[in-house]
């Protein structure tokens, strides 16, 4: 049979002289879209349509096709339809319920396909009618959390799912959906939870599942009571916590395997070799990154999951071996050509064993620190707006984490170190290469890794100011922490200094083009408040007092720099503008550098001209600076090393 055929619900070739034969099921939904009742000549007609396969492509074809007054002639017909599908539900025969889970999707996707500018209300009257809306939906709420609960096959509850799915995601925006004010009153929550706590159910449904609760949070989430959003906020069931953190563990895992596995087939073989080089001869600017299709769906979920329950904090930090699920799976997934990586649930035999024997030579891992490894693929290229939300919801995610009193003590918990190994994104100054010798170390420090590699590797035109706020003000709480509960972290912070420098660099040089766009000032000042935490509070969690000489040597080494950002903020803030009041804050905020700069330079200048040296070492350098401490902290009132 033909494609042309098959969508119009041909049965056979047939001359031309003749009426092309239809399928059955089409000549009744032809019926249906006849101004007659279509049960009047044939009291049978429901029970026959439900036992016929359904025919989606040609149905929704239908409905789209309808015009404004054919839609007026046909709605108590299309409202008919809507009734006997619910009433469907309830049938024993699980072919019927069946056919009628795929009616009510292509009425909810042909209903709104045709009438995207109509007002809500006018949709829901077209499907069911409005003086019957609320009991309509009452039925078919409980009707689906009825299957969804019981005893039946599989295939019918991930029907329901996908129906459910379905519903939420006709509108662009889930907040304009009018029919989920009664999905609001008729609540599937604890359905919802059912799946995720049972082991068997997590496997089969789990990712469909999370990812409906996720969008059913953000309904009118700020515009009037969400029954989801106060339920999540307070389940404490650790059974259905840990599966739903399994869930998300497991998707975000298939995702970086699924990255890795092509990273290594772009980079493998003589012949890929040969093509890149002979590409760089030709194309000047070599995009040498991987073009990924990310899963924003199971980052909202993540998000509300950690933003809403307290609760979920803990199941980010439990500990399982970190298992390579090509080599585990024996369950393959279904994917094509067309699947976007990283959208598809992760392999069902992996969720399906909560508790997997634990290796004493295999590497620990949690959910936490594949957030992180998916988080270094997804923020390495921000440069289209799909990207740029990504990368955002990601540092949204880490702000909440590191805001989270327990997460931050665990992440800075010296007896849970791990060996997080992250991937750097290609760079014209550096080889793309992947550490395997990574050390064991508080995840806190995979977290500033994380937010090194972003501030170095996104100084670019298009300047993603948004993220780099988000970014600084991360380091930040994590800092105040450490500060607060005096945490001595054994941490390279030489290069979170410079990259940080390097960042103020960027912002001078391109002052011009970036004040056209944005509010530099909130940015420098954000970088210079953390230079002023290491100086004055620097002694209560830098680990030894050899870290303020590497702090001042930074601080004089690049003395130009600030020098260069003093005469500018100075410059803007004595000059009339929008700019004014913020760069006189970066005026004021750099107080203490300054100091620091004019105490040592005259001192390292004076050294080098009585012992002739026309370069200092560092070491020549830092031993100048050993009267930093001393003068900087005797009016702090701080501890000292």
């Amino acid at each position: 049979m033909s494609q042309v055929e098959k969508k119009a619900g041909l049965l056979r070739r047939t001359s031309s002289s003749k009426k092309p034969l239809k399928e059955k099921v089409v000549l009744m939904y032809d019926e249906i879209f006849a101004k007659e009742d279509p049960a009047k000549n044939n009291p049978r007609f429901w029970d026959e349509l439900f036992l016929m396969k359904v025919n989606l492509e040609y149905l929704e074809s239908k409905l789209e096709s309808v015009d404004g007054e054919e839609v007026q002639r046909i709605q108590d017909n299309i409202n008919a339809l809507f009734h006997h599908c619910v009433q469907a539900l309830a049938e024993e025969h699980q072919i019927k319920v069946v056919n009628a889970l795929q009616t009510l999707c292509a009425l909810f996707r042909g209903v709104h396909q045709k009438n995207k500018s109509a007002s809500g209300f006018d949709i829901i009257n077209m499907l069911m009618g409005f003086d019957k809306a609320e009991q309509r939906m009452k039925d078919l709420m409980e009707r689906l959390d009825s299957l969804l609960c019981g005893e039946g096959s599989e295939s019918l509850k991930s029907l329901c799912l996908k129906l459910l799915l379905c519903l939420v995601t006709v509108t662009d925006n889930i907040s304009q959906n009018t029919i989920l004010e009664y999905v609001m009153i008729n609540s599937i929550f604890e359905a919802i939870l059912q799946i995720m706590s049972d082991v068997s159910s997590r496997g089969q449904h789990g990712y469909d599942a999370v990812v409906l609760l996720a969008l059913l949070v953000n309904y009118r989430k700020y515009e009037s009571v969400n029954p989801y959003i106060v339920k999540l906020s307070i389940v404490d069931d650790e059974p259905t916590l840990d599966g739903m953190g399994m869930v998300l563990h497991q998707a975000l895992t298939e995702y970086n395997r699924q990255y890795k596995d092509k990273e290594e087939e772009n980079q493998g073989g003589f012949f890929s070799t040969l093509t890149t080089m002979v590409g760089n001869m030709f194309i000047a600017d070599v995009d040498e990154k991987l073009s990924v299709q990310t899963n924003e769906a199971i980052l909202l979920a993540l998000y509300e999951a950690v933003h809403l329950n307290r609760n979920f904090i803990t199941v980010l930090a439990q500990s399982h071996p970190e298992l390579d699920m090509a080599a585990t799976s024996t369950t393959p997934t279904s994917t094509t050509p067309t699947t976007p990586l990283g959208t598809t649930p992760p392999a069902l035999d992996m969720m399906n064993n909560p508790e997997l024997p634990l290796d004493p030579n295999l590497q620990t891992s949690n959910l936490l620190i594949t957030f992180l490894k998916y988080a270094s693929i997804v923020m390495q290229d921000t440069k289209d707006e799909h990207r740029l939300n990504s990368a955002k919801l990601c540092l949204i995610i880490l702000t909440c984490i590191a805001e989270d009193q327990y997460a931050d003590a665990f992440l800075h918990d010296d007896n849970m170190n791990f060996r997080v190994t992250l991937h750097r994104m290609p760079m014209r100054h550096r080889k793309k290469t992947i550490d395997k010798n990574v050390p064991s170390r508080p995840l806190v420090c995979a977290v500033l890794d994380l937010m090194v590699e972003f501030i170095v590797t996104h100084m670019m035109k298009d300047f993603p100011m948004d993220l780099y706020l988000r970014c600084v003000q991360i380091i930040h709480k994590l800092l105040c922490y450490q500060k607060k509960c005096r945490i001595r972290l054994h941490y390279t912070w030489r290069e979170l200094w410079s990259a940080l420098i390097n960042l103020l660099k960027f912002l001078l040089s391109n002052e011009t083009t970036l004040l056209a766009k944005h509010n530099i000032f909130q940015l420098a000042l954000l970088v210079v408040n953390l230079f002023n935490m290491f100086i004055t509070y620097g002694d209560t969690f830098l680990p030894t007092s050899n870290s303020y000489d590497e702090l001042y040597y930074e601080i004089v080494r690049m003395h130009q720099v600030f020098d260069n950002l003093y005469c500018m903020v100075l410059r803007v803030s004595t000059n009339t503008g929008q700019w004014k009041e913020p760069a006189s804050k970066v005026t004021h905020a750099l107080v203490n550098i300054r100091a620091i700069i004019n105490h040592f330079n005259p001192k390292i200048e004076s050294y080098a001209a009585v012992n002739h040296i026309s370069q200092l070492s560092e070491e020549q350098v830092r031993s100048q600076c050993t009267e930093a401490f001393k003068m900087f902290h005797m009016f702090s009132g701080e501890g000292c090393f």
